[in-house]
């Protein structure tokens, strides 16, 4: 049987225990083993070495350098990371070297929550089988990425709310490889409530899939 860890806190305003609560239900659906903790200790326990996936929902917060060093190296070995939102790409913001296993890091969402197009642009990848482009209510993520991320699905700032950023074309989904490790991210998901459209947990369930080893 596949394990997961879910590891979930800091901000509230994004709801990590509910959205824990969720991935929990959605992954033991699927065969995992799923284990769901609330502190950054976890990531610290050599024991994460032999998961198939990990699950980090903690916005903003503190990382160890004993915890993220361990976690760095279970994921270079092969352990799947995966998340979503501030969850994944908006923890630990002075750790850098959790960014490099990321791919990216929130900086700005212009006008906060408000309605945007999610495009999809690799159909044919088996995450977004049959998923077409929608429309989306959310904060619209505008972020730092790594340019070796394999882009799935992107999303364009209209400029209303930032005048400088019209036009500019964002990362919505991404994988990618850490050493041995598959890392995937959606930016979609800022509260729980999200996961009722069915294209945010469609594709967060398929790259989470996906990520685990």
């Amino acid at each position: 049987m596949r394990e997961a860890l879910i590891v979930w806190g800091g901000w509230n305003g994004h709801e990590p225990e509910q959205g824990a609560q969720v991935v929990k239900g959605m992954l033991e659906a699927e065969g995992f083993k799923v284990y769901v903790e609330n502190t950054t200790e976890a990531f610290a326990d050599p024991a994460i070495a032999e998961m198939s996936l990990v699950v980090p929902i903690y916005t903003m917060s503190k990382i160890e350098k004993e915890e993220l060093a361990n976690l760095e190296r279970a994921v270079r070995g092969g352990v799947g990371l995966g998340g979503y939102h501030g969850g994944m790409c908006d923890a630990f913001r002075d750790a850098v070297d959790y960014q490099f296993m990321c791919g990216g890091q929130w900086v700005a969402h212009p006008g906060n929550i408000i309605d945007y197009r999610v495009n999809i642009t690799r159909p044919d990848d088996p995450v977004m089988a049959g998923i077409a482009d929608f429309p989306y209510r959310s904060e619209q993520y505008y972020m730092h990425v790594d340019p070796s991320n394999e882009v799935l699905a992107t999303t364009t700032f209209s400029g209303e709310h930032a005048p400088w950023i019209e036009g500019v074309v964002m990362p919505v989904v991404w994988k990618r490889k850490h050493g041995a490790g598959r890392v995937f991210y959606s930016s979609l998901g800022h509260v729980a409530k999200e996961f009722e459209v069915p294209e945010m947990r469609t594709i967060l369930k398929r790259g989470l899939l996906w990520a685990a080893r």
